[in-house]
Order: structure tokens, then sequence, then C-alpha cells
């Protein structure tokens, strides 16, 4: 979180003065103040025995702002105010330092783990008293930077801030504190009969607070909507340590500005998240699920055309992965295809309250998607076991990426006649420079994650190109703040910037 400050900061951040780039660099002044006290010995984080992350200073242009750096002084403080929940060993840093894709580290030498939001508002009051960067971090499973510092950021942790705090039985509303573990609060609300409206196949380490704070889609989006409409209010610290109380559970509230949408994305650049209410589904009592394959991705999308048509009211996901998805899934984490070899697969589930008129439908689609040759084969679950095994096949592609070289990610949303056009034209541009090139997600939205070569230029030279009617899934971390420049939307980004 940074202070209000004018666009001249931007220059500074990305050029900066001569000398070292920040605390973290070696020998840099002002680094940790005097070499006194146990803040002395602790220097930047390297997990032992594995590859060392190259700093995200080193390893892009940019440059510390004028912030103070942490004291003995503000130790104490944080002990007084988190008795136990200040983290100085640099063992337990090394994880928070480094992005979950182990491209970007940082440098912070503490990490916080309040446990309520009087904590965090007590926290931040005393960093923006004293001029210091917070960098606030969830279930760290983002895939831009957003959730690990850049220098030497204080790390705010809403791990221990995971209680929920209430859930109402007839209108499904449930308020939770934002260190919940959204895999954690889908059992909780299951057992009540419910569901939580969005999935995600990091759902077992991700934050709801982080959901909320990246706007994350998921694998529901196209039943459920965005969390825009699902979340109904939020607590939130801002950066002067105020509490933002916009906990309401209200469905429908005209009191003012529906202030919670300006934090619902904001990847905690202007508060912390501590707390959400957000509305859950019933909890369906038929799920089948269909894993399909496809001749080409023209197929993939009269496919979607046809099932919106025949599947309705019960479609809850239609996700697609290419060929070389399938191969990386089984090579590096040994998973089968239950189809035939095709271009492209495709997963779609649906979702209703009643078994026999969900599976007619599901059938009478697979029936004329066969016979159209819109479908070269399929098969189809209904028994929870099945059903996870052919959900793992999409949920652990990023899994299996990571296993196979450097992982260059970006989530993209694009029309959805041109979804794949990003892939086939990075295959076409980096050639044998990237190991892999690799598109799936989706269908409205589709992650193109490409191995080996930076793509960020190119990447947003392709939006400019394509059209006006590109976006980002992942919002602000570091990898976003660098490209925005070339996002084709100057004016937004310029606004974005100063509220950053």
């Amino acid at each position: 979180m940074l202070p209000r400050r004018p666009l001249a900061w931007l220059a500074w951040a990305f050029r900066g003065p001569p000398g070292p780039r920040g605390a973290c660099a070696p020998g840099a002044a002002g680094s940790w103040g005097r070499r006194v006290g146990p803040l002395a010995r602790r220097g930047c984080c390297t997990a032992p025995g594995t590859p060392e992350v190259q700093l995200t200073q080193e390893r892009y242009p940019v440059r510390r702002l004028p912030f103070s750096t942490v004291s003995e002084q503000d130790l104490a403080a944080f002990e007084r105010i988190v008795p136990g929940g200040v983290v100085t060993d640099p063992e337990a840093l090394q994880a928070p330092n480094v992005d979950w894709l182990r491209t970007l580290r940082g440098c912070s030498k503490v990490l916080l783990r309040p446990r309520t939001s009087e904590e965090v508002s007590r926290i931040l009051r005393h960093c923006h008293e004293r001029n210091l960067a917070v960098n606030p971090q969830g279930g760290n499973t983002g895939m831009v930077g957003g959730s690990v510092p850049v220098f030497d950021e204080i790390i705010l942790s809403t791990a221990l801030m995971n209680r929920v705090l209430s859930f109402h039985s007839v209108s499904g509303i449930l308020v939770c504190q934002a260190g919940c573990v959204l895999e954690e609060l889908s059992r909780y609300v299951e057992e009540q009969d419910f569901i939580m409206p969005l999935d995600l196949g990091a759902k077992g380490s991700c934050h709801i607070g982080g959901n909320v704070a990246t706007n994350a889609g998921g694998l529901r989006l196209l039943r459920y909507g965005s969390l825009r409409g699902t979340v109904l209010g939020l607590e939130a610290v801002l950066a002067d340590g105020t509490v933002l109380d916009c906990l309401t559970s209200l469905r429908k509230d005209n009191t003012g500005y529906d202030l919670k949408q300006l934090f619902i994305g904001s990847e905690g650049t202007l508060g912390v998240i501590t707390a959400v209410s957000i509305l859950c589904p019933p909890k369906p009592r038929a799920v089948n699920v269909a894993f399909l394959g496809c001749p080409g991705f023209t197929e993939v999308l009269q496919t979607f055309s046809t099932c919106k048509g025949m599947l309705g009211e019960i479609l809850s996901a239609f996700e697609f992965m290419d060929a070389e998805c399938m191969q990386l899934v089984g090579r590096h984490l040994h998973l089968a295809s239950p189809v035939q070899e095709s271009p492209f697969y495709v997963l779609i589930e649906t979702s209703g309250s009643n078994a026999g008129h969900d599976a007619e439908k599901l059938g009478s689609f697979l029936e004329h998607s066969l016979g159209s040759g819109l479908v070269t084969d399929g098969t189809m679950a209904t028994d929870q076991r099945k059903v996870k095994m052919l959900w793992a096949l999409r949920e652990r592609i990023t899994e299996a990426l990571s296993h196979d070289g450097y992982v260059y990610k970006y989530d993209l949303s694009l029309p959805v006649e041109r979804l794949y056009d990003i892939v086939t034209d990075l295959r076409a541009r980096l050639g044998p420079h990237a190991k892999h090139v690799v598109g799936y997600g989706h269908l409205d939205a589709l992650p193109a994650p490409a191995m080996v070569t930076r793509l960020t230029r190119f990447q947003s030279d392709r939006r400019c190109n394509s059209c006006d009617q590109c976006g980002e899934l992942h919002q602000t971390g570091a990898l976003r703040l660098m490209s925005l420049c070339f996002s084709g939307r100057p004016k937004a980004a310029m606004i974005l910037v100063v509220f950053c």
C-alpha cells in the first residue's frame, strides 16, 4: 500500500536516482538503519537446496520509493500490537518473499500476522505515521506478483484471520474474515447445503479476501457470475488505519455509493480487506461432468454455443484446453486422458435439482454433438470420484506447467471468437525460443501460459492491435504495473497509477 503521491513517483519507481536500487541491494544506504540488533543479521531470503529466485529489483528496472526502513523500535511496537505475531526468522520468511511461480522475490525481513481488523488498523496506523511500506498477503497464489514484496516492504499476512463470523441458513449469506481458505469455506457451507459461488484450482491455499481483492473469476463464473455480484459487503482498513465498515448482508442497499466495488479487484492498493459478506447459492442436488474431444477451436466455439442452447439453466461450467496441456498433465502428473487424442478438449459441468432431468438434457446434447461432428469422443461422470478425476485434468494444468520449465502465465479476457488467436500468434512469434505455448481456461477468459521467453511487450502490442475489448484477469501486481503503459487505455491507466 502506498500513500497518495503525485504521478512523479512512477518515474522515480522505474528510473530512480543513481546508486543501489533498493534496501535489498548490497551496501544500500539506509538499508535497515544502523547495523545493530537482530535486524542486522537478516539478509535476503533464499530457500536452501532450491534454485535461487532472482530479486525482483534486479530482474526489472524498478527503484525503491523513499519509504522509511523498519527499526528495532518498530518491531517492539508491532510486538505490542500482535503479541507472538511478528515473524523475523529468515527461514520463515523465505516462502512469503517468493511468488507462486517463483519468478519474483522480495527482501522483506518482517511478516506480521494479525487476528482482527483492529490489529490490522493499529499496524497500518503505525506504518502510516512512520512512512513504512506494507504488502498485504493472503494465500500467495497470485500469478502477477501482487502478493509478494518488491523490496523490503512489511508483509501483512491475513492467514490467522480465518474465522467464520456468521452464516444464515435461509438466505445463504456467509460473513467471514478475509483469511479463510476457500476450500475450507466450501466444506463449511456444503454442510449447510450451500456452495461457494466461486471455485478455483488454488482453492486449497487461496484466501477469500485475496479472491475478492483480485476479483477472481474461477470455474463457476459461467453459472454464478463474478464476485462483483455475489459479494454483498466487506470490511477494509485504509492506509492510515481507518476501518471502513461496509459489511452489509443486504442484497439491495441504496444508501449512498457502493464503496465495496472499489475494493473488489483493487489488490490491496486502496486498503486491506479484513472481512467479507458473500451470497452462497444452494447446493445442487445433481452434478454431471462430461469430458469431450474436439477436432478444432472452431468446433470448441460451436460446442459452447450448442451447449448454452441445449443445456441452458443447468450449465454451470465450460472449460477447454489444448492438446499440449493434456500432454503435460500426463507427462508430469501421470493423469490419463479418458478420451482419444484430440487437438482440443472440453469439460462441461451441469448442476441442477433433478438428476433425471439433467441427465436427459446432457445425453441429448452429447448425442447431437457427436452426430454433428463437433465432438469426436467423450465420456460422462455422475459419481463424485469420477467427477473429481475429470476436474483434475483441468485444475492441475498450472501445476503441470510448473514442472516443465520457467512459466510466464497471462490470464487475458478476449472476445470469444478471437480467444485462441493469442496462442497461435505467440507460437509463431516465439518459435523455438519457447518450450511450450499453451491455452486453456474458461471460454470467456483465456489464460495463455508460455515458457522460457518474456512476453509482456508483445502481449500488450497484440492486445492493442487486436481490439479494444481486451482486459486482464489478474490485476495490479508488479508485472501488471510495469505494463500499464501498453494497456491501450492511458487515462484509465493514469487513474490506476495515482491510486496505487
